[in-house]
């Protein structure tokens, strides 16, 4: 009887917490959606000519939790949801959060939201569309080299009267996976932006930093005077050919780069006359070819089989190596310039535009609207909150997001351990791409993301690839790493000419010459050949 008294205890105790803080969660959350019930009559879908994809009320695939579903490739979608009541967002904290889930993957599209300021008189949630004024967009957009989760403010110049665009720098990428996340922004009181993607810290900035934001909030104090010119008789080269200096005598500049290697020896049994391919003894010239028409028949060439036992055929030459005697075009040694003034610079004058700011001016928020354009379908968005206090976004996360990615990632698991070593190098790329997305992130190679999202953009589409940009990858990891070590110090390197080509240099080379084939192949006809019929 005791232990059943005890018991019951706790569980009044549990139910009693639960209820305190689904009554937090209420006193703190400005506006939640859970898609459970059809969003018809509280979502408005855009009615402008552009905006003709439909949504659709859908379950998310393995759940059967619902959300809001973009159901078409290649179309624009417009849907607006107006607030009870503005949310003044210069009060206190404010957190948007959202979870979305793209099904078919992400090749081309966006799933960002944006949270609308209030909009001119007469304006009706069916006219949304992109020009509708917003005051913060945010969310993930994955497009060629664009991979990011967009923090956008956009803010009214107190000088100018002028709204202006303020991006943050150096977003996080976007998971490159099925599977549902959720993204949150958490905006501080005292100036500080938070990115979370599945409740972990991917960016933290200052909205007034211009290290955070471009173009900062803030403009510069001090501006270069647009009507200082460089004087005629200044100096910006540091170095100097010598004047004085002389082409040695022993100088030859018509030495050539390469010569033949004299300590090789054509290899023994190496077949001059015969050549590398001939006629296919095999082929015969097909019934109905038209000399006429198709133009003289030729029978087509093949490895020659002699020269598959021989360790070579046809005319056989010296290898060439490099020139021991070469020195190029002489050119004067470069010395001080006496005349040396520095890099010219306009002076600087006070910033008319310049004005101060404690916190930014926000504009509140009236509406949300998602008005995007993908080439994907099947993405999802589902949990749109807008709250007060982080706690609450974070037990929406733990109780709506949590449960359902725990599913995903473990069907996702065992689905690739199904696969076996069929699938094994499809996971292993997976994990390499993973890893570079999360690289890209790294402050310090900030300078190089683009770069670096470019090059996975094109191995996720040419899987061969993988080896190369991860090298390539490396190659900009150990290049950074050496400048803030040594101070971005040149070294010299003598480059020596392989005796082979490589089909390695770098996976942007490959990927770019295939894309280059494969375009001139589908633009450009291809000639007749003798042998296309019979090909055929």
């Amino acid at each position: 009887m005791r232990q059943r008294s005890l018991t019951l205890v706790s569980l009044l105790i549990v139910a009693l917490f639960s209820f305190q803080n689904l009554c937090y969660c209420d006193e703190q959350t400005i506006l939640y959606e859970s898609f459970d019930e059809p969003f018809d009559g509280r979502w408005i879908v855009s009615d402008k000519a552009d905006f003709q994809g439909v949504w659709k009320h859908e379950k998310s695939e393995g759940h059967d939790d619902y959300g809001l579903v973009v159901s078409e490739k290649a179309k624009k979608y417009g849907i607006v949801k107006e607030l009870d009541e503005p949310l003044n967002l210069k009060e206190g904290t404010v957190v948007l959060q959202y979870e979305a889930r793209f099904q078919e993957g992400l090749e081309c599209g966006g799933a960002y939201i944006k949270y609308l300021r209030p909009q001119e008189a007469g304006w009706v949630p069916q006219g949304f569309d992109n020009e509708s004024p917003y005051s913060i967009m945010f969310g993930p957009d994955k497009c060629g080299a664009t991979n990011k989760v967009h923090f956008i403010l956009k803010h009214k110049n107190p000088k100018s009267g002028e709204f202006v665009e303020h991006h943050l720098k150096f977003p996080p990428s976007v998971p490159s996976d099925k599977l549902s996340h959720v993204y949150t922004a958490i905006l501080k009181p005292d100036n500080e932006v938070r990115i979370l993607v599945d409740g972990e810290e991917k960016k933290k900035g200052n909205l007034l930093s211009s290290e955070d934001f471009e173009p900062p909030l803030i403009p510069s104090k001090n501006i270069p005077d647009p009507e200082d010119k460089k004087p005629e008789d200044w100096d910006e080269r540091a170095k100097i050919p010598d004047s004085n200096a002389v082409k040695p005598d022993d100088w030859d500049e018509d030495a050539p780069i390469e010569i033949e290697d004299e300590e090789t020896d054509k290899p023994e049994g190496w077949l001059d006359d015969e050549p590398e391919e001939v006629e296919d003894p095999e082929a015969s010239k097909p019934e109905d070819w038209d000399d006429e028409e198709d133009g003289e028949w030729e029978a087509p060439k093949v490895s020659n089989p002699k020269c598959e036992a021989a360790p070579g055929c046809g005319e056989w030459k010296r290898p060439l190596i490099r020139n021991p005697a070469y020195k190029g075009k002489w050119s004067a040694p470069l010395i001080d310039n006496p005349a040396y003034k520095g890099i010219w610079k306009p002076r600087e004058i006070p910033n008319p535009a310049y004005f101060e700011l404690d916190r930014p001016d926000f504009e509140p928020i009236a509406a949300i609207g998602i008005e995007i354009w993908t080439m994907q379908d099947g993405i999802l968005f589902d949990n749109i909150l807008i709250a007060k206090d982080e706690k609450v976004a974070e037990t929406y996360r733990q109780n709506t997001w949590k449960p359902k990615f725990d599913v995903e990632k473990e069907k996702q698991k065992a689905e690739e351990e199904a696969a076996g070593e069929e699938g094994g190098l499809k996971s292993y790329q997976k994990k390499v791409f993973d890893l570079l997305y999360k690289a890209a992130d790294i402050s310090f190679l900030s300078a190089y993301k683009s770069k670096i999202l470019e090059l996975i953009e094109k191995a996720e589409t040419q899987p061969n690839l993988t080896i190369g940009v991860l090298i390539s990858v490396v190659v900009v990891f150990l290049s950074v790493f050496y400048k803030l070590i040594f101070g971005g110090a040149k070294v010299k390197v003598e480059k020596k000419k392989p005796e082979t080509e490589t089909s390695t240099a770098t996976a942007t080379e490959a990927s770019t010459s295939e894309a280059k084939t494969e375009e001139k192949e589908e633009t450009v006809p291809a000639p007749r050949k003798r042998q296309t019929r019979r090909e055929s």
